[in-house]
């Protein structure tokens, strides 16, 4: 009897500890948001970010739960920050942002916020445990993981754009040539950016951070 309740107790702190750190990185994304220029960096039409980073670690420390949550919060922040600052591309993440050029965002737009960004999570968390099973040393594992899962995320939210938008996309923007020409030329600014960060902040993070949360199949 005093063994079951000795088992429970280190449980209940167990999830405790798991709470706690989803929150800490919860934290730090909504930070990031509200530093102008830090969660956010406009470079051409769509802003690069570093919102990615949080949900990578989490899903690299914690599991696929724990990035899929941060993912989540991604999309919310990404919809939220449309919906009341817009530009002209903010009806891509948001169907409540204002019409531009006779152009609005519908449920595609939802689509665009929160799939890839909850897939940022789940991806980050598969990869580096599949890496881990390669026997890949963890110099290499986290930042190979958030390599991939950035590409990933990179690659799935201009498909949408390209498939759900692209005309109005194209409109708004005033793109005249073919418009995976442009796509391609976000991909090789912003999404190359955002992937080499995410390499060295993720190696970075999880070096430090893994003296404190546990890892493997903890969570």
């Amino acid at each position: 009897m005093q063994r079951s309740t000795s088992l429970t107790g280190l449980q209940d702190q167990k999830k405790l500890r798991y709470v706690i750190y989803v929150a800490m990185f919860c934290t730090i994304q909504v930070v990031l948001m509200l530093i102008p220029f830090l969660g956010f960096i406009p470079i051409g039409p769509i802003a690069a970010t570093t919102l990615h980073l949080p949900v990578i670690t989490a899903g690299v420390l914690l599991g696929k739960k724990a990035g899929m949550t941060l993912g989540f919060l991604f999309g919310l922040i990404s919809m939220t920050r449309a919906t009341l600052t817009p530009g002209l591309t903010s009806f891509l993440f948001s169907p409540f942002a204002p019409a531009v050029g006779g152009y609005s965002g519908n449920i595609f737009s939802l689509i665009i916020a929160f799939v890839p960004r909850i897939l940022l999570g789940w991806a980050s968390a598969v990869l580096y445990q599949k890496f881990k099973e390669q026997k890949l040393t963890e110099k290499i594992a986290p930042g190979l993981a958030g390599l991939l899962a950035t590409l990933l995320h990179t690659t799935l939210v201009l498909s949408g754009i390209s498939l759900f938008f692209g005309e109005a996309y194209a409109s708004v923007l005033g793109i005249d040539g073919p418009l995976i020409n442009f796509i391609m030329g976000i991909v090789f600014t912003n999404g190359i950016v955002e992937a080499i960060l995410a390499v060295f902040v993720v190696t970075a993070l999880t070096k430090v951070l893994q003296r404190v949360v546990k890892l493997d199949d903890e969570w």
